[in-house]
């Protein structure tokens, strides 16, 4: 058996280990604003919920490993003590994993990442309507656990409102675990389908992708393509050149002038093969 002293490797090493043996974790999709009123959404797996009575939830946006910086979710909850968090499942996942990019401060990841703001009723951050389930939250409390890098961050939530779409519930009106159906946080790029078991998407960590928004409206609104559909479109770093769609066409000419939803049918295909390019080629095709 490995043994191992925290103190006797790197912190990036004993993250991995961490996040490796203690998963799958479920995700915060944690809603904030800052003084100006702009919008933040992001991501955490240090999370769980911690009382019923009163309803409290804990998670914790920790200092980056590199770098040793603090996000804009910290940063945004020490001023503005209000959050919304929102739970994440299969259907919304790709797009999830979009609004994880470090995009710049100001970046409005609702539009990135395709979301729809919703309005809440008690705080001023908003909901993600996509969610099943959305809970508006005050805080109590920060936590600082230390000042080096991996430093957890613990913000304590008091649930002051939830809102659940009623297509998750069951007869007696609670939550049906299989149509809810759940995603957790593993270790690496691997997530948990509650219901099914593991899956992989890589996470953009190194790459800025292009988000949804940038996604031509044709594209956006498809009555085919599917929010994660969009997510893996929207993940994509730069789209594929003129040239590149022309090689695409000559080598593929049964694409070519293909009504609409028959392309985005095809390129459905793609998506589900994971070949994000080819998928983009096909929705270019004139």
């Amino acid at each position: 058996m490995l043994s191992i002293n925290p103190k006797e490797i790197t912190t990036g090493k004993l993250h991995g280990y961490l996040l490796g043996a203690i998963a799958p974790r479920p995700i915060a999709f944690a809603s904030t604003i800052n003084q100006n009123g702009t919008p933040n959404l992001s991501p955490f797996s240090f999370f769980n919920v911690f009382g019923s009575n009163p309803p409290m939830m804990i998670f914790s946006p920790a200092r980056r490993v590199r770098g040793n910086t603090t996000k804009h979710t910290l940063q945004n909850v020490e001023k503005i003590k209000e959050v919304v968090i929102n739970v994440v499942n299969y259907d919304i996942v790709q797009q999830m994993s979009l609004s994880s990019s470090e995009y710049p401060e100001g970046v409005n990841e609702f539009e990135k990442a395709g979301f729809t703001m919703l309005p809440s009723d008690e705080v001023k951050p908003f909901r993600v309507a996509e969610s099943p389930v959305q809970f508006e939250c005050k805080v109590t409390d920060i936590i600082y656990t230390g000042t080096e890098g991996g430093a957890g961050n613990l913000i304590v939530c008091e649930v002051v409102k939830i809102h659940i779409h009623e297509a998750v519930l069951d007869a007696d009106g609670m939550i049906d675990q299989h149509k809810i159906d759940l995603v957790a946080r593993a270790g690496g790029n691997y997530y948990s389908r509650a219901r099914e078991g593991f899956f992989e998407i890589p996470k953009p960590v190194s790459t800025l992708g292009v988000g949804v928004d940038q996604i031509p409206s044709t594209i956006r609104n498809s009555t085919v393509l599917t929010g994660n559909n969009l997510g893996m479109l929207g993940n994509i770093t730069f789209l594929p050149t003129e040239q590149d769609v022309d090689n695409f066409a000559k080598e593929h000419p049964q694409f070519i002038g293909l009504e609409m939803v028959k392309k985005h049918t095809f390129a459905q295909q793609y998506l589900d093969n994971n070949d994000t390019v080819s998928a983009w080629k096909v929705l270019l095709l004139k």
